[in-house]
């Protein structure tokens, strides 16, 4: 028999619904979030739904202010008499949804690792985990040469397109840039493995090629993660040659 869970509605009336209809309703989320702005008829479409289902889905999700009609245009298109169709964006409840789902999972699996090979297999996974992250900026990174500050700027860009909600902003007065991330999508997990939050620090400096330093986490309770990376030269040691006093 399928369980029952119980939700709280648009009117904010107590009901129950069946497992299916929970995950069909958390299937509409996932899609808002990755194709939003989003009409209920794409929606429908995409999930081989009547429009009036995925309009019962949408009434609970606005409800629960998970998701919120877009203020912009649409996609632009062939013009339409009447008004035009609403489209849907996850607000930041609803990405907060989005994450809870995965964190605990993550966390079991990371305390698993740590009950059989102990800290140093943490640290190793997360070292993985970010080396991943460095390849995925690694031309981007490339292009922009040996500019300290530019390399800050467009790994904070392609942060910013992977969801971290990232800026690099320079620091007045200082010859260095912040690097602030507004969101974290492993900020739960972070919490309890600080080794994720370690190492993506080390990540940074290794692709920006100077020493940062990280100043506040989410994890840690910060209201963002804060990098401080000095604006020097990136220093390249010509092939064949003696390394210059202090290199080592």
């Amino acid at each position: 028999m399928s369980q029952t869970t119980p939700v709280r509605g648009p009117a904010d009336v107590r009901v129950t619904e069946s497992d299916s209809e929970a995950g069909t309703r958390r299937r509409v989320l996932d899609l808002i979030a990755a194709d939003g702005p989003v009409s209920a008829a794409e929606l429908a479409a995409e999930l081989d739904l009547t429009a009036a289902a995925v309009r019962r889905h949408l009434a609970v999700l606005e409800g629960e202010q998970q998701i919120g009609v877009h203020d912009g245009a649409g996609p632009a298109g062939p013009a339409r008499r009447g008004r035009p169709a609403k489209r849907y964006v996850v607000t930041t409840a609803g990405q907060a949804a989005l994450s809870q789902q995965y964190s605990e999972l993550a966390s079991q699996a990371l305390r698993f690792v740590a009950e059989i090979g102990g800290a140093d297999a943490v640290r190793s996974f997360a070292e993985r985990r970010v080396r991943e992250l460095e390849e995925r900026h690694a031309d981007a990174l490339a292009e922009a040469g040996d500019d300290t500050g530019r390399r800050a700027r467009v790994l904070a860009e392609g942060l910013a397109l992977e969801g971290f909600a990232a800026t690099a902003r320079p620091v007045p007065g200082t010859a260095a840039i912040q690097l602030c991330q507004g969101h974290c999508p492993v900020q739960d997990v972070a919490s309890e493995f600080p080794e994720l939050c370690e190492a993506e620090a080390h990540a940074f400096s290794r692709m920006l090629g100077v020493h940062v330093q990280r100043l506040a986490t989410l994890a840690g309770g910060g209201h963002v993660c804060t990098t401080n990376i000095p604006i020097v030269p990136l220093r390249r040691r010509p092939p064949d040659s003696a390394p210059a006093p202090g290199d080592g």
